[in-house]
């Protein structure tokens, strides 16, 4: 494969925001890497962009299975041998709004899996892809809810913690990466999706605009930092 080809995995790309980012992506010239843990939907998705001649394949990965990430990446490395931007969109909305002691483990738990470990879990299946050229753009898809003002705040007790988490990871991934390697968060706002809902002001093309931009930076770019319409907010 050419070097001067870049590879770029989105997970949750299936649908959404996720799907958005890879269309764009591809639209950038990226050989784009859709992952789903569905095969089927994930699939479609995938076969969908490569009608309109757009640079796609689908990899099933699964970011609550750590085997299934494992999987993922023995085969992207296999494939391509590099991976030069990663953006974990995948995440879950499981509660109503309740207070984080009132909310039933099992969806703690569950919240936790998907959000949090799981965006772990694929950074540090897929760094080493990073490591090996010297080069990677990380992005985890965060929430305005994972700042540490919004802890002040009850409701949606289990959905902050765990970004509030990934914000962390975010920054302590930051601070042990060498080279051209950055990792940035991004709140993408209220957006109009299954987990959003139809009365969402804002559509998923304008929430992958400043995701995007991270995924190009140049090397005097930011790094461990926290976004939202390409503006830095606080932590």
């Amino acid at each position: 494969m050419s070097k001067e080809l870049k590879v770029a995995l989105v997970t949750g790309g299936n649908r959404g925001i996720g799907y958005e980012l890879v269309k764009q992506l591809a639209m950038k010239n990226f050989k784009v890497i859709l992952s789903s843990r569905n095969p089927e939907t994930g699939h479609k998705a995938a076969k969908n962009l490569k009608e309109s001649n757009l640079d796609v394949t689908h990899v099933v990965m699964d970011v609550d299975n750590q085997e299934s990430i494992h999987q993922a990446a023995v085969e992207i490395n296999e494939k391509y041998g590099r991976l030069d931007v990663l953006i974990n969109n995948a995440g879950v909305y499981l509660e109503e709004s309740k207070k984080l002691v009132a909310v039933d483990h099992s969806i703690l738990e569950r919240t936790m899996t998907t959000n949090f470990f799981g965006a772990f879990h694929v950074i540090r299946s897929f760094i080493p892809l990073m490591e090996k050229q010297g080069y990677g753009r990380i992005i985890n898809v965060s929430s305005e809810y994972g700042a540490m003002s919004e802890m002040s705040y009850s409701g949606e007790g289990a959905y902050k913690l765990s970004k509030l988490a990934l914000n962390g990871l975010t920054r302590l991934i930051a601070a042990e990466i060498k080279g051209d390697i950055k990792i940035n968060a991004v709140d993408p706002g209220w957006v109009s999706s299954d987990m959003g809902g139809p009365s969402a002001p804002r559509t998923s093309r304008q929430a992958a605009e400043s995701i995007l931009w991270l995924a190009t930076i140049g090397p005097e770019g930011p790094n461990g930092e926290f976004f939202r319409d390409g503006k830095q907010i606080s932590w």
